[in-house]
């Protein structure tokens, strides 16, 4: 599995010819769009820096659309949505949790979670996770502490933070890194993993350019 990270909560995970998008900016963002071709596209909150569906078509790609609770199979890929309310924005929300199996890696994707309060059907969706996405930058999301402490109290083998800011806005960044012991880490530009290399893994927080 390759995952390339392109900004607030935008990522393109691929396997082979299949590719699944997570929160997709749209063009009517104040943030540079999206635009990639993906199967599958996962929206966690109907806002423009999370639902550029339309950046995700692609001629050669049917496009599978998830916007909401739910429970799929596309292409071998098993994904599950649980939906939780949210302020974002100055907005009262749904935001929908995914969990993946994908080329035998669980993934937890937490969307504008703004509470760590992650309790009985969340909890259970969120039981075995091997990557955890999770949010940040507080304004409507989680803060840099709470982020930290509840992807380890999920028991994340790595965690993918996002939701940060643009380049040069990376306070929460800092934050998160600081809370995780993780100060000198180094940005990578795309993370390839397979199942048999989260062996052992425990915590591992990983950051993407964007």
């Amino acid at each position: 599995m390759i995952i390339n990270y392109n900004g607030i909560e935008s990522f393109k995970l691929q396997s082979g010819d299949f590719t699944l998008a997570f929160n997709p900016i749209s063009k009517e963002s104040k943030h540079k769009e999206t635009r990639f071709g993906a199967n599958v596209t996962c929206i966690s909150l109907k806002h423009p820096n999370f639902n550029g569906v339309e950046e995700t078509n692609a001629k050669n790609k049917s496009n599978f659309v998830i916007d909401g609770p739910g429970e799929y199979e596309i292409a071998g890929v098993f994904i599950k949505g649980v939906s939780t309310k949210v302020e974002y924005d100055g907005k009262k929300l749904i935001n929908t949790i995914y969990s993946v199996l994908m080329d035998g890696i669980n993934i937890g994707f937490l969307g504008a979670l703004g509470s760590n309060g992650i309790e009985g059907e969340l909890r259970e969706t969120l039981n075995t996770i091997d990557i955890l996405f999770v949010p940040i930058g507080g304004e409507g999301v989680l803060d840099a502490s709470s982020a930290y402490k509840l992807a380890v109290k999920l028991g994340a083998k790595i965690i993918i933070p996002m939701c940060y800011g643009t380049v040069g806005e990376k306070d929460a960044l800092n934050k998160f890194l600081k809370a995780s012991g993780n100060e000198s880490l180094k940005e990578l530009e795309k993370l390839t993993i397979k199942k048999s290399e989260l062996e052992g893994k425990e915590g591992e927080v990983v950051i993407l350019k964007n």
